[in-house]
């Protein structure tokens, strides 16, 4: 009974994951602290300034895979992500992101569990998804709520040696509405 419940749950997740997710109210209401961004997700994802459609600045292939009690998600990345810029948005472009195309970014796996009418998620314990980034080496901290129309995020690179913030959101997390629904386009789970 309890597998059953979990592969609805893996099926809903995805349902509500798949999607165009806009903070433009947030960033509206705070421009000085929350840039205009996008959140294209589905089973590939770009995340995007609105001003730059074109140029994403974090993108990844994710498989999500049952495991009873939590819903895992594993993370890979682009070997040429310039290449799949845009693949959001171009069915045409999404096409062409094949097995030989992405590597598994170990240790940075999302687990998600779902409480009520939301599923709370964080990078796997550990703090070994490691990023390089402005000349430092950090480990990223990620904590994400989804529901059925919105999705919160904060994430934080923090130093690997010092584990003081290098990077990420100082002002809280973002928060997304769904402006568009991609669980139609899902295939059957």
């Amino acid at each position: 009974m309890n597998s059953v419940k979990t592969n609805n749950d893996l099926i809903t997740l995805a349902q509500w994951m798949a999607g165009d997710f806009s903070n433009y109210k947030q960033s509206f209401e705070k421009p000085q602290q929350f840039a205009h961004i996008h959140i294209f997700i589905g089973f590939y994802s770009e995340q995007v300034y609105d001003h730059d459609l074109w140029t994403p600045y974090r993108q990844g292939v994710h498989k999500l895979i049952d495991q009873g009690e939590q819903i895992y998600i594993e993370n890979y990345s682009l070997n040429d992500p310039v290449q799949y810029a845009g693949a959001a948005r171009e069915l045409s472009i999404l096409k062409t992101i094949k097995p030989d195309c992405i590597q598994r970014r170990y240790n940075c796996s999302m687990v998600f569990k779902r409480e009520g009418e939301m599923f709370r998620g964080s990078v796997e314990p550990g703090n070994q998804c490691l990023i390089e980034k402005k000349g430092c080496s950090t480990y990223l901290i990620s904590d994400v709520e989804i529901t059925e129309t919105t999705w919160s995020s904060l994430d934080r690179g923090m130093d690997v040696n010092t584990h003081e913030q290098i990077w990420g959101s100082e002002n809280g997390s973002l928060w997304f509405e769904k402006r568009q629904s991609f669980a139609g386009e899902l295939p059957p789970l």
